[in-house]
């Protein structure tokens, strides 16, 4: 019974290094990851995305990579800018590692070192600066440090593609004093908007007397001239009725008597003046000169009775 248990055993123990030679020895690669595999210590290939055969006891994986595209977020890092005004910057670094090989054996822990080259070059380039200037030049800082990393980064396998400076964090009183200015300058150019509003407002109430007045003296100016038209169209056309009632009057040769009756019309309405006094010739031919005596005694209010 004891045999039939330890064959059983046998069985089983055979079954299981089968199965792990079997592991050790096939190996499927996924998507966006390569296998460095050493043979004896040393390095044999790079293995890729699909089926690869290992040599169980003497090839091993040494290193899984991963070539996908990765961030590293550091912590805040104390930096001192031109002007000695200590402030915190914290980085964020996309990179992907191209080559495996050089990746697994160029540097002993290569996120560490991109870290620590990460905070070198910021107080470096930093250093350089002063609080306005770094303040205001992330693009600047970003591509320096992008085009710095990059190439000291390349024997490691490594390709930074961007670099950003997330948050720069000075000192506090550096901040009240900023926030300060900052409030200042916002008020100067809040008084210097409603200066101009107001300026502009007067302006253009000056501007809108100015056309109304013009605009009244011109509408007056018109309106005369009309006037004046108006009058002078209305004599014309009087008198032109006058003439063409002589012009009548002539054509159709009145007689004596006709001449005499309207030279007593004339009389008559002279009477209705504020003369009492009238002088009436005997002969109308002379009613000329009758007309003229007429209009001299109303004209003197001496003679007025």
């Amino acid at each position: 019974m004891l045999d039939g248990i330890f064959r059983y055993l046998w069985i089983i123990l055979l079954v299981v290094l089968v199965v792990v030679i079997i592991a050790k020895t096939i190996r499927i690669i996924p998507q966006s990851y390569a296998y460095v595999v050493e043979r004896i210590g040393a390095y044999n290939r790079t293995c890729t995305v699909g089926l690869h055969i290992m040599i169980p006891l003497l090839d091993r994986i040494a290193n899984k990579v991963s070539l996908k595209e990765q961030v590293l977020d550091f912590a805040p890092q104390p930096v001192i800018t031109k002007d000695n005004v200590t402030m915190q910057i914290d980085t964020v670094v996309y990179f992907q590692i191209t080559d495996p090989k050089l990746f697994t054996y160029g540097v002993v822990r290569p996120l560490n070192a991109i870290e620590t080259l990460t905070a070198t070059t910021l107080r470096n380039i930093i250093g350089d600066l002063e609080l306005d200037e770094t303040l205001t030049s992330r693009d600047i800082i970003n591509s320096r440090m992008r085009s710095i990393l990059d190439e000291a980064t390349d024997p490691w396998g490594i390709k930074i593609h961007r670099v950003e400076v997330k948050n720069i964090i000075p000192p506090r009183d550096i901040q009240e004093a900023m926030e300060k200015q900052m409030r200042a300058e916002r008020e100067r150019r809040e008084a210097i908007l409603q200066a101009e509003g107001k300026k502009t407002a007067a302006i253009l109430t000056a501007e809108g007397k100015k056309e109304s007045m013009i605009l009244e003296a011109t509408a007056e100016k018109e309106a005369q001239i009309a006037r004046a038209e108006g009058e002078a169209e209305a004599l014309r056309l009087v008198y032109e009725a006058q003439a063409k009632g002589i012009e009548y009057i002539n054509s159709s040769q009145p007689q004596q008597a006709y001449i005499t009756l309207e030279g007593f019309k004339a009389l008559e309405n002279l009477a209705k003046g504020e003369s009492t006094k009238i002088i009436i010739p005997t002969d109308l031919q002379g009613m000329a000169g009758a007309v003229t005596s007429i209009a001299e005694i109303v004209k003197d209010p001496k003679n007025k009775q």
